[in-house]
């Protein structure tokens, strides 16, 4: 989904935030992609980042939801003087945890479905769901999902991307990473950046991978955490 989509259940914190939603490329209203690489779009995120000091006396703290979270992480460890928080929900940054409690196991399921699934966007986005244990909405999907499920097919997959854990440890921004408490391979991704990269944890449970479309706990949680690094 695009920003507007993942992000909705977030509208309310405008009350209070600069509330910035972007739209990956390849989702709409953006013409569709042929590639997706994480490495990539963790610079066109830099673009967002803004710089402290100046007439600013904003400071940007990111949040990062899936994919999403993994592009956040290289962004922020690319340039953390831009960064004042991060926080990461179920990012697949499989490489950190591999050997772990259903990592290797859950990693071939993906590259199975992107080698070797369903080439037509409706089938794939539909088995793509099930594996990471989203619901499925009965009849067709919109134009919006489909557009969005042909970018997915063209993503470059995430085990591949090396996460600089020692970096974001010493980064002088807070980090947090959210799990939804259901599938053992996000949960271990989540505990070894909070063991190897210095950051809280929290589990909120009801969403399963879409944690933070939980709503206000979800935005309590991020809130406490964004007062508290600005605090800092």
């Amino acid at each position: 989904m695009n920003g507007a989509g993942t992000w909705g259940s977030q509208r309310a914190l405008a009350e209070h935030f600069d509330v910035v939603a972007p739209d990956r490329r390849g989702f709409p209203p953006g013409p569709d992609v042929d590639r997706v690489d994480f490495e990539d779009e963790a610079r066109w995120l830099e673009q967002f980042l803004e710089p402290p000091g100046g007439d600013s006396q904003r400071a940007t703290h990111v949040v990062g939801h899936s994919y999403g979270g993994l592009v956040a992480l290289l962004a922020a460890a690319r340039r953390p003087e831009l960064v004042r928080s991060l926080t990461v929900v179920e990012p697949p940054a499989f490489a950190v945890a591999r050997g772990l409690d259903g990592v290797d196991a859950f990693e071939a399921r993906l590259a199975e479905l992107w080698e070797r699934g369903p080439r037509r966007p409706e089938p794939f986005l539909r088995e793509f769901l099930r594996l990471i244990g989203s619901s499925v909405p009965p009849g067709r999907f919109t134009p919006e999902f489909l557009q969005g499920a042909r970018t997915l097919m063209v993503e470059r997959l995430p085990g591949e991307a090396e996460i600089p854990l020692a970096t974001l440890a010493a980064a002088p921004f807070p980090l947090l990473a959210v799990s939804g408490g259901h599938e053992p391979a996000f949960e271990a991704v989540c505990d070894v950046l909070a063991e190897r990269a210095g950051a809280e944890r929290a589990i909120l449970p009801g969403r399963r991978h879409s944690v933070q479309r939980l709503g206000e706990p979800f935005n309590q949680l991020l809130t406490a955490f964004v007062l508290r690094a600005e605090g800092a």
